[in-house]
């Protein structure tokens, strides 16, 4: 007699079947319960977004959110062109603003900001740490506060097959796309 069990593959959830041997009492040696044991899994070497990113370049954008009270999105859109820009003329900021703009379908009263920080993580922290310390900025902040209703970041790594994204002057239409890949898939996605 042959039985077929499910078996868990990997933590993606997908099914496969082991077979295991006729239904005898005598012990084996290549029993499946032994070989349960015996089998070697490699372990992966470095993140699946690590193997993906650019290598040439340290680049780690930010993906700024902020939802914006409906009354108050001209007045948020008109300090952000006026505070923004200048911590970027400081050169001592290891980061540039990408592109800045308001969404048109989706989450209404939105604005959408794109930073690039240019040496990864480390650079993140040390504009984080001096924006802390600038007192201008600090007052952006506050009267910014007033004007959302909520905020969010994401922090994002430069796929190795895309060009990176460069400043320009508008109009334009920009589409963000997110996908939920199963885990374990996100290299077969980017071949794909």
């Amino acid at each position: 007699m042959t039985v077929y069990l499910p078996l868990l593959e990997s933590p993606s959830m997908m099914l496969g079947t082991w077979r295991l041997a006729s239904s005898n009492n005598r012990p084996r040696e290549d029993s499946w319960l032994k070989s349960l044991f015996v089998r070697k899994v490699d372990p992966r070497k470095d993140a699946h977004s690590n193997l993906l990113a650019k290598k040439e370049t340290s680049s780690l954008y930010k993906l700024q959110f902020h939802n914006v009270k409906p009354e108050c999105l001209e007045a948020y859109n008109k300090i952000c062109q006026e505070v923004l820009p200048k911590i970027h003329e400081d050169k001592h900021y290891p980061c540039s603003l990408v592109g800045t703009w308001n969404t048109w379908y989706g989450e209404q009263d939105q604005a959408v900001h794109l930073w690039r920080y240019e040496g990864g993580y480390p650079a993140l922290t040390e504009v984080m740490n001096k924006l802390r310390k600038n007192q201008e900025f600090v007052e952006f902040r506050k009267a910014r506060s007033d004007m959302l209703l909520s905020r969010k970041n994401q922090l994002l790594l430069e796929f190795s097959f895309w060009n990176e994204p460069v400043p320009r002057s508008g109009p334009n239409i920009y589409e963000l796309r997110s996908y939920q890949l199963r885990p374990g898939t996100m290299i077969e996605w980017g071949n794909y």
